[in-house]
């Protein structure tokens, strides 16, 4: 893609999301946020309908010329929902193009391009989720990332695994080392930062499902360790007396 190809496409999805964003939703917005972050005022909503009118408008923008475009967006982003608009022209191509060296590249955006939990979430939720989905091999790879000195990496670490705890993929079903998963956990137990604390909670959550004596037992073990909202969110697909019986310890 030339430069004034790239600078058109980019142009037309700035318009657009200027065009769906309004100062009342960035106000809106802003309440699920309790540090600064910078809204334009485009809902999830909003983004997705962008991203599909400009693929629709320009099918013929490859996977890599998209990738290009989105690292574009993320190098100059003025909005946190234009980092939402970069993750998302990818999530249509991630399955099926791309190597897996793209996951250094998602690595790198966390620590470098995301600047709150929704960037993380949303990263990892949709676009890496989908990515993973053919490339199974590669779900535990990522643990590394609990080890970053970027706390939204860390953050990342433990959501980029909450879908895949167990999960159908394809005709066979993919079971994440369940030791793997409290071993990561004990690792971020003391982390200092909150968001990461959270997302901590968050995977013992999902694996609560699966493993729930297990979960309660880990706990248990370490609840001398562990921040009270950590395990307010870890217990919370228990049952009303098990939840109350921990939160008693």
């Amino acid at each position: 893609m030339n430069k004034d190809q790239a600078n058109k496409y980019l142009s037309q999805l700035r318009r657009s999301l200027a065009d769906v964003s309004t100062p009342e939703k960035a106000k809106a917005m802003a309440r699920f946020f309790n540090h600064e972050v910078n809204f334009i005022g485009a809902k999830a909503a909003d983004i997705k309908k962008v991203i599909t009118e400009f693929q629709q408008q320009n099918s013929k923008v490859s996977a890599y010329e998209t990738l290009e475009l989105a690292e574009q967006i993320l190098a100059n982003a003025k909005y946190t929902e234009e980092v939402l608009l970069a993750f998302g022209l990818l999530n249509k191509f991630v399955k099926r193009h791309f190597n897996n060296e793209l996951l250094l590249r998602f690595e790198f955006w966390l620590e470098h391009y995301v600047s709150n939990w929704s960037h993380v979430d949303d990263l990892c939720i949709k676009t890496i989720y989908q990515f993973m989905l053919s490339r199974p091999e590669l779900i535990e790879t990522t643990q590394h990332w609990a080890h970053s000195s970027n706390p939204w990496c860390r953050r990342a670490s433990c959501v980029v695994w909450v879908k895949f705890i167990k999960r159908k993929i394809g005709k066979s079903v993919y079971i994440l080392d369940k030791s793997l998963i409290f071993r990561h956990c004990e690792l971020l137990l003391n982390d200092p930062d909150p968001f990461v604390q959270k997302s901590v909670g968050w995977l013992l959550k999902v694996a609560s499902i699966e493993y729930e004596q297990e979960v309660i037992a880990f706990i248990k073990c370490n609840v001398n360790n562990m921040q009270r909202g950590t395990i307010r969110y870890a217990i919370e697909k228990l049952d009303s007396n098990t939840r109350k019986a921990i939160l008693s310890i």
